[in-house]
């Protein structure tokens, strides 16, 4: 890259990141009430996610091949386990990934 090019990507960032943080605050001010289908997408979403990551983390994974899947089913025993304990989504994920690498890297 050159540095007209550097600086342009760096320049494209930060206006992505200051849009992202303040245009929710413009869209939405405090004094008026939130939409309904934004109140609805907040209780959709991170369900949503949660189950998009699934089905990207399991893509690939065959039963009848490598390890036989036994990681990733462990791993996700431990995402059950913790969101049952906790219910913190991001506790369950940071759960799960680090339970699935370490048995990926000191087990399998």
């Amino acid at each position: 890259m050159t540095f007209t090019q550097q600086l342009i990507t760096i320049g494209m960032v930060i206006l992505g990141t200051v849009l992202t943080r303040f245009l929710p605050f413009l869209l939405f001010p405090a004094g008026k009430p939130t939409p309904k289908y934004i109140q609805y997408l907040g209780t959709v979403l991170p369900s949503a996610v949660f189950g998009l990551l699934v089905v990207y983390c399991l893509k690939n994974v065959s039963l009848f091949t490598g390890n036989h899947a036994i990681p990733e089913i462990i791993s996700i025993g431990a995402v059950i386990g913790l969101h049952i304990w906790k219910r913190q989504m991001l506790l369950s994920i940071a759960g799960g990934t680090v339970c699935y690498m370490v048995l990926v890297q000191l087990v399998f």
